[in-house]
Order: C-alpha cells, then sequence, then structure tokens
C-alpha cells in the first residue's frame, strides 16, 4: 500500500489556520492563539489581544483558558494585576479538575497572594495535582515535606518528590534535588541535573540560581555558578 505523504504547513500558514479557527470559535485554537499573543510567538506581543482569546474560549467552557485568564490577573498580562479574583479562576479550573489550575491556586494559597493563607487547603491541592503527574505540583509538595508545612518534616519523601518533578522536566524540581545531590557529596549527579535548568528555566530563577549556588564551597559547583549567563 502506498504511504500517504504528510503535509507540511510553513510557520506562517500554521498561523493563519490557528488565527482562521480560533475566530471560527474553536476554543483550542482561541487558546493557542493567546499564548502566541502573549509570547509574541509569530505575531507581535499583545497581552491584552491574548486576554480577549482567553476570555472567548473561556465563556466557552475551555479549562485551560479559564486558568490563562487567571494567569493574566495573576501577572497583570493586559490588565492590571489582581491576585484575589485570579485565585476565583484558578478555583474554577482546579474544581473542575484541571492540573495547572490546581497548582496555580495552590500557589496562591500557600503563600497568601490574594486569599488567606491556607497550606492545608494548599496541600490538598498539591496532592490532587500530583496524582495526575503535574511535575510543578510535585516540586511544590516536595517543598511541604521539607520545610514540614502542615505534614510531618520527612527530607526522604523530599528529596523523592524533587526527584519526580526533575525527571519530570521541571526546573526548580531540577535544581531542587541537585541540592539534595550536593548534601550527600553526589557532585557527579548534582551537576547533570543543574545543567538541564537553563533548557527551561526563566531568568530570573537563573539569576537567583546563580547567586544561591555561589554560596557552596565546592569548586565545581562554583564554577558552574560562575558560567551561569543570568
Amino acid at each position: 500500500m502506498q504511504q500517504a505523504e504528510t503535509e507540511v504547513f510553513t510557520e506562517e500558514q500554521s498561523y493563519d489556520l490557528v488565527h482562521a479557527a480560533a475566530v471560527r470559535g474553536v476554543s483550542q485554537a482561541q487558546v493557542i492563539y493567546g499564548q502566541m499573543l502573549l509570547d509574541g510567538k509569530h505575531v507581535e506581543r499583545n497581552p491584552a489581544a491574548a486576554l480577549h482569546w482567553f476570555e472567548r474560549a473561556a465563556r466557552g467552557g475551555d479549562l485551560m483558558a479559564i486558568n490563562m485568564v487567571g494567569r493574566c490577573l495573576e501577572q497583570g498580562w493586559g490588565i492590571a494585576r489582581n491576585a484575589t479574583l485570579a485565585a476565583k479562576w484558578f478555583r474554577v479550573a482546579a474544581e473542575r479538575g484541571l492540573d495547572w489550575g490546581m497548582y496555580n491556586l495552590a500557589s496562591l494559597l500557600t503563600l497568601g497572594e490574594g486569599v488567606p493563607q491556607d497550606r492545608e487547603q494548599a496541600y490538598h491541592w498539591l496532592r490532587r495535582a500530583a496524582d495526575l503527574e503535574h511535575v510543578k505540583s510535585i516540586n511544590l509538595l516536595g517543598g511541604f515535606y521539607e520545610d514540614g508545612w502542615v505534614v510531618r518534616q520527612d527530607r526522604a519523601m523530599a528529596r523523592e518528590l524533587y526527584r519526580k518533578s526533575a525527571v519530570g522536566g521541571d526546573f526548580r524540581g531540577q535544581f531542587n534535588y541537585a541540592r539534595f545531590l550536593i548534601a550527600e557529596g553526589d557532585l557527579v549527579g548534582a551537576l547533570y541535573w543543574l545543567r538541564r535548568v537553563p533548557e527551561t528555566a526563566t531568568p530570573a530563577f537563573l539569576k537567583k540560581m546563580k547567586a544561591f549556588l555561589a554560596q557552596y564551597g565546592q569548586r565545581e559547583i562554583r564554577a558552574f555558578a560562575d558560567g551561569i549567563a543570568a
């Protein structure tokens, strides 16, 4: 049987297809187009327009769109920052089963941003998101066990959660797991994970990591910190 040819689209054609689908009311396309506008990918960056498309998809019940409206409110993307209102959007997404909504709501509850600090409730949402293999939630859950927030302090559990988050690709999990490996004297393993961090980390996180690692006495770790472009 002759193999079917695969049609290849250019980036410009892909953008046009996404935009056309968004205009026609396809919620997934609206979310993707909104993210393009937010990131400035294939189009001029326009957070306000991005929020417009997230809101359109959210009105149709798209859970990721609901979460992204919350993110815009939390970060001040295209609208004045309002963590209290952001938490309400995150809660809707979380209660409807979206792992990202659970994580974002838990983050606000952990810090008490826009809502009263409630680490017990935050732990509840992190556990639910972790059960869905959400790696950022798994990392934050590791912090609860490392610091003993609402649970008995358990460094072995924290280490395992950080390891799982690191393997899953979360840059914070990779950094935290590396911290544990440094403490154990496994510099080879630590450096492996530290080198993975810049692949996905934000510039702000890299700057903090550079300053943190510069405090270590191990020559290899300090040399790595010196080489971080932040």
